[in-house]
């Protein structure tokens, strides 16, 4: 299979544990085990053998310092793509987001917050995935989850129930 029809990978990551307080929430930083947590999701993705070319990071603090701590764990030397828009963004502003990345990105990592990358995860499911890893993912998208997805379409033409469920994995380190 040519990298050209070769599925597209899609990690949908939810920021890893914060602090309980900051002077507002977007800059509340990750707390000593939110940094471990998140070094460890880094470390189980690149066991699966996730490389991405990109990454579409929410601008707050938290979930930079997630990407960060994710690269660390994982080896990757890759710079985010810091959105702000991402920060407040619901279910549907999350996936045009998405759909709005270069067609040439084979391997993304989206980072963002609750209840907008669980559900995401949720409406992406096309049924058809691992069941472990479906089942895993019904019980919930707690700080450190991630979802990896296998797409079959263009970015611009990612839609509900177009990706399958490749794994599901709480990171804790």
């Amino acid at each position: 299979m040519s990298s050209e029809t070769a599925p597209r990978r899609l990690v949908l990551a939810r920021h890893a544990q914060a602090v309980d307080a900051a002077a507002t929430d977007a800059v509340r930083e990750l707390s000593a085990r939110g940094r471990r947590d998140a070094a460890a999701a880094g470390r189980w993705l690149a066991e699966l053998g996730v490389t991405p070319d990109h990454a579409l990071v929410s601008a707050a603090v938290r979930t930079s310092q997630t990407w960060d701590q994710m690269c660390a764990g994982a080896g990757w030397e890759l710079a985010a793509d810091l959105d702000r828009g991402l920060y407040e963004a619901g279910t549907d502003a999350a996936l045009d987001l998405v759909r709005l990345v270069p067609a040439q990105v084979r391997s993304l990592v989206v980072v963002g917050h609750n209840p907008t990358i669980g559900s995401l995860a949720h409406v992406l499911d096309d049924g058809d995935g691992d069941p472990e890893a479906v089942t895993a993912l019904l019980g919930g998208y707690p700080t450190s989850a991630l979802t990896v997805f296998a797409v079959s379409t263009a970015w611009a033409d990612l839609a509900e129930e177009s990706a399958t469920v490749l794994a599901h994995h709480v990171a804790r380190g």
